[in-house]
């Protein structure tokens, strides 16, 4: 498979099951093989700050800092630029591995030969 996946995440512990979703079809993805690039906004912004993943509960759903840590390790998590700032968080804040950029990057990204573009 050569096509890259980008998955916005909008949601977090206030849409649970959509925010498990977005990371389930990523990790999936990345476990197949195929290029990911998740993108942390909204109410998801917070999982990019260390033990906010463990927070995170859904019953009969994968542990969040499981799929993120995957994630972490054979994809690409991005913090948004406008929701960090929001949020007061910087770079030095978040995990390791994860990037904190802009409309101008995503845009980018998914505009790119090759690239579906999922948002949850």
């Amino acid at each position: 498979m050569s096509k890259k996946l980008v998955i916005k995440v909008t949601a977090g512990a206030d849409a649970p099951e959509r925010c498990s979703q977005a990371f389930t079809v990523a990790a999936v993805a990345v476990a197949s093989g195929v290029e990911v690039s998740l993108w942390l906004t909204g109410e998801s912004s917070w999982f990019a700050l260390p033990g906010r993943a463990a927070e995170f509960e859904l019953p009969h759903a994968a542990p969040l800092p499981d799929l993120l840590g995957s994630l972490l390790v054979s994809g690409q998590v991005t913090l948004c630029t406008q929701c960090a700032t929001r949020r007061g968080i910087t770079q030095e804040d978040v995990i390791g591995g994860v990037r904190i950029a802009g409309a101008q990057v995503f845009v980018s990204e998914i505009m790119a030969e090759g690239v579906q573009a999922l948002v949850y």
